[in-house]
């Protein structure tokens, strides 16, 4: 008997033109200090449909929304999604640096992943719901933005 051991196809992701620019440049910054997570983003970014800032639902996941998820592993989450110098976890605020931060970027709600931890353990995730970052948050928050190159390579 055959057994179907076909690696999962990723779903269709979106994400706006703005997030694209500026997690493009943050995985560039950290090419050298986080290869893993860098390249893990990119294959992200490179995948993701590119569509023009306002056209991006607001049941997508970008950068600042606050996604609610079960994993596989059992009780539903909620976290928000954050450049790394704004992580906390403790707050629920993930980076998109993290393996389930890179996996949540462009997903809607209804849509699975697997994605792979950092221990190399594979995961699933369901997005049950996404609340968009507000406008303040969008347009002037300087805290989404990513750290300027010589402030990152500090981090």
């Amino acid at each position: 008997m055959l057994h179907n051991t076909r690696t999962p196809s990723k779903p269709k992701i979106r994400i706006s033109q703005s997030d694209h620019e500026r997690l493009s440049a943050l995985a560039s910054t950290f090419a050298t200090r986080n290869p893993e997570a860098s390249d893990e983003l990119l294959a992200e970014l490179e995948r993701a449909r590119v569509v023009a800032d306002g056209w991006v639902s607001s049941g997508t996941v970008r950068m600042g929304s606050t996604v609610t998820f079960k994993p596989d592993s059992g009780d539903r989450k909620t976290v928000t999604l954050v450049y790394p110098g704004e992580a906390d976890i403790s707050a629920g605020k993930v980076s998109i640096l993290t393996p389930i931060g890179t996996a949540l970027i462009g997903l809607s709600a209804g849509q699975s992943i697997m994605w792979t931890a950092r221990d190399g353990r594979k995961h699933e995730l369901l997005v049950l719901g996404v609340s968009k970052p507000s406008a303040e948050e969008i347009d002037g928050d300087q805290s989404l933005a990513p750290p300027p190159p010589a402030v990152a390579a500090s981090l």
